[in-house]
């Protein structure tokens, strides 16, 4: 793996959700919705609602919009009735793609995502065509840091693996184990830039030129819809063009 590409990425997905706050907030509150309604709207007893929510806070996202979308997920308020859907796709240079979405129209849903599949260079596939390239699991950045200063705190406290990701540590964890190694790391002084499951590539697909131009625009297209939650791919971008966008 080229550690500066992954952690490039990492900070340019970051970057691209945090310039359009209106379409994060949007994101967060259907997070929270559908949180809710798969486990019910106590935090303390949902994990999933409590990292929706603590993601949310993060964002400085109103409280009464949180409460709000934790009510209408758990039956208190009436509100849209949304589902969950992944795709699974090829983009430019065969890099694999994956989107997770929230809609309350699927159909919309399918074709605004192979619509931005198919103007990229890309295609849709098959459920399960491109899944097993990725690994779910829990993932904490920690900045500017020794890897030797996180690695005892993060492995007694139930983290996997830890990588030096050239300019932050990037600790992997189980999806369920998240939440207690985030606190433990925090407890002794790190501060995390980002703690969420996501879906880690096990292999990363080297492009550069017009292909790469080509896979970020896919990229940024996919999580500008309204409908799209999450982009994982297993794209590995030159340095420079990270950089430069």
């Amino acid at each position: 793996m080229a550690g500066h590409s992954k952690w490039a990425n990492i900070q340019h997905r970051k970057a691209a959700q945090d310039s359009k706050r209106g379409k994060l907030f949007t994101k967060l509150i259907r997070e929270i919705t559908v949180a809710a309604r798969a486990g019910g709207g106590d935090p303390a007893a949902n994990p999933r609602l409590r990292l929706a929510i603590d993601k949310a806070n993060k964002a400085s996202m109103p409280k009464d919009k949180v409460e709000r979308a934790v009510k209408k997920g758990s039956g208190e308020l009436e509100g849209e009735s949304y589902e969950e859907v992944r795709f699974e796709g090829y983009g430019p240079g065969g890099v694999a793609v994956m989107v997770d979405c929230v809609t309350d129209n699927r159909n919309r849903t399918v074709a605004e995502v192979r619509h931005a599949f198919a103007k990229y260079g890309g295609n849709l596939g098959t459920d399960g065509s491109v899944g097993y390239l990725f690994r779910r699991c829990g993932q904490i950045i920690i900045p500017d840091v020794d890897e030797d200063a996180v690695l005892e705190v993060a492995l007694e406290a139930g983290a996997e693996d830890i990588v030096d990701q050239d300019g932050a540590i990037e600790v992997l964890c189980a999806p369920d184990a998240l939440e207690a190694v985030t606190e433990a790391l925090e407890a002794a002084g790190f501060t995390p830039d980002a703690s969420d499951v996501t879906e880690r590539p096990e292999t990363q697909a080297s492009i550069d030129g017009d292909t790469a131009q080509s896979a970020l625009k896919l990229l940024d297209a996919l999580e500008d819809l309204d409908d799209v939650q999450n982009v994982y791919s297993n794209a590995d971008f030159p340095e420079e063009l990270m950089v430069a966008d």
